[in-house]
């Protein structure tokens, strides 16, 4: 697997596979706030270490983070169950020093990948950053698992 820092000119591919992801495992999301969050997700960008990751010179995700905070990790829908989200998380354990992720309650599965990934649950926030009605769990890696 290889990874590259993205520029602004990746950031149609970005939004366009993001999209997807959420479609395929965010269902809990109205259509109106996928729309609105796109749009954020936009301007986050720039402020963001983005990289895009690929397997064969496929693209298939990115990922963001803000010094040791993971911001965001999308995979093509295609492409999850496959294995690739751990070889990505533990890359940036490794190499980027990765330590808290903020996840949707909502998303079971999301909140299961990064429990078996060694992160815990430390707090808990009932809506999202914008205000938005979708319960936000603040988790953080144990020191074993750095």
């Amino acid at each position: 697997m290889q990874n590259r820092s993205a520029t602004t000119i990746d950031y149609d591919i970005i939004l366009k596979l993001w999209e997807e992801s959420v479609t395929a495992t965010h269902s809990f999301v109205s259509i109106k706030d996928k729309q609105e969050i796109k749009k954020e997700i936009h301007l986050y960008l720039p402020h963001l270490d983005v990289r895009l990751w690929y397997v064969e010179n496929s693209f298939i995700g990115f990922s963001a983070t803000n010094k040791n905070h993971l911001e965001m990790l999308f995979l093509d829908p295609g492409e999850i169950g496959k294995g690739y989200g751990k070889q990505i998380i533990r890359t940036l354990i490794d190499h980027f020093g990765v330590t808290t992720v903020d996840v949707n309650k909502q998303n079971e599965n999301a909140k299961m990948f990064y429990l078996k990934s060694g992160f815990s649950i430390i707090s808990e926030e009932p809506t999202d950053s914008e205000g938005r009605p979708y319960p936000i769990l603040h988790m953080k890696l144990s020191k074993k698992q750095r």
